[in-house]
């Protein structure tokens, strides 16, 4: 019969079916290459290509049954239409050197060349495919569904099952590696908005709250005089009331409430009236917890306790924010007050300052699994309140004390991070 066909459209045919060979080769490459996530974006936004893209990646095992079915009976009349001609050309001794031939033209241009293309370009190749693979894959449907009957019965010999796949789940990890490696597609600053949303476990409000010793409240012991200014000088809506000591709290008072208040009597009485229940949360709740208990109750101020009882501090809702979008209402003298630049490599820091927050603005890598304060960590480290004069070098920042009292460090001189991390750290 070959000799009956003419050479030119034998070569014709050859040239077609190596042609169909590739585009099955970078098709099914191109389909495995697909981001998932692009892709479903892409099918909710009405793009035909994408929805049935989706549809058939659903099982993959389909698919690529179509695809080698179609590819290997593709390259095995390829293989007997090399041998009839040449047959035609040279004899027997030529089919030797036609199966050589197409072998290396099957790689290079039926599978390298399209494959390396559709692995660079997975969407290029993979929606027009779609289109032609999805009608095809129902009227093959089953031819397919017997080859992969044999195939996933073979994997059920070797313990591999096919349901057990989960292509679409991504952990806080792969998510927080995404939102790095999206470059210029995302600002650097909404890039440390998502990050910060993601580690909301790993913070807690022992993290953010402000510390016991550091609260500023009304003590409805004090005279009216003395009331009215703590009022006066806050720059907070709502402010912890007590008797004597924090520990004693009795509520929280909300300033706007004092309109109807005359300015000029702040009586005792008049202001516990006022009061809001407090509300307490343990030390080492979450803060994407604390977020959806706030947002639930309806309130914006909650009280640290330890397991006895006792007040550790107060956790806002605007600290939690802070720690998704950076500080935004940060007094700024506050701020001096903490940190002093002292020389061209160094910082006058206070001992009351918070590491978080130093990591934050100075972009420092200080360890912030336990204490919480830089007086907190250095105590830590070294056992014991230590001398002014006192160095040691904490992940590799070296640290001079500065001052000091009784029973805390006042101040030290931090200095930038050298190139040998301590043994400290």
């Amino acid at each position: 019969m070959g000799d009956d066909v003419p050479l030119g459209a034998l070569l014709g045919l050859l040239m077609f079916l190596l042609l169909l060979s590739a585009a099955f080769s970078g098709s099914e490459t191109a389909l495995m290459s697909l981001n998932r996530y692009q892709l479903r974006h892409k099918a909710r936004q009405g793009h035909r290509g994408a929805r049935l893209a989706e549809r058939l990646l659903q099982r993959p095992d389909r698919v690529i049954g179509l695809i080698l079915l179609g590819n290997n009976l593709v390259n095995f009349s390829a293989a007997s239409l090399v041998a009839v001609i040449a047959l035609k050309l040279g004899g027997e001794p030529a089919v030797a050197l036609g199966a050589v031939a197409l072998t290396l033209i099957v790689l290079i241009f039926s599978e390298a060349t399209p494959k390396t293309s559709a692995a660079l370009n997975p969407e290029r190749w993979a929606f027009p495919a779609a289109l032609i693979y999805y009608p095809l894959l129902k009227i093959a449907y089953p031819i397919v569904w017997l080859i992969n009957a044999c195939s996933n019965g073979v994997l059920f010999l070797f313990g591999v099952r096919t349901d057990d796949a989960e292509l679409d789940s991504l952990t806080r990890d792969e998510l927080r590696t995404l939102v790095h490696e999206a470059g210029s597609r995302i600002s650097s600053r909404y890039q440390q908005m998502l990050i910060s949303i993601l580690d909301l476990e790993k913070v807690t409000v022992d993290d953010v709250m402000v510390p016991h010793n550091e609260i500023i409240g009304i003590d409805l012991n004090d005279d009216p005089q003395e009331v009215e200014k703590v009022i006066d000088a806050s720059q907070h809506t709502r402010l912890p009331v007590y008797r004597d000591t924090i520990d004693n709290v009795l509520g929280v008072l909300h300033l706007r409430k004092l309109a109807n208040l005359a300015k000029q009597s702040f009586d005792a009485d008049d202001l516990e009236k006022l009061l809001e229940e407090p509300y307490f949360v343990p030390e080492g709740t979450p803060l994407s917890t604390q977020l959806v208990q706030f947002q639930r109750r309806r309130l914006r101020i909650a009280l640290v306790v330890d397991e006895y009882g006792d007040i550790q501090g107060i956790c806002t809702l605007e600290d939690i924010l802070e720690e998704i979008v950076g500080e935004f209402t940060t007094d700024p003298s506050d701020e001096d007050d903490e940190i002093v630049r002292d020389s061209a490599n160094t910082w006058l820091v206070d001992g009351t300052a918070n590491i978080r927050e130093l990591n934050r603005t100075q972009q420092w890598t200080l360890p912030t699994g336990g204490p919480k304060t830089i007086n907190g960590l250095i105590v830590e480290r070294l056992e014991t309140i230590p001398e002014p004069t006192t160095c040691l070098k904490i992940n590799g920042y070296p640290i001079e004390i500065v001052a000091t009292d009784d029973n805390r460090i006042r101040t030290v001189r931090i200095g930038s991070r050298v190139a040998e991390v301590a043994v400290e750290s």
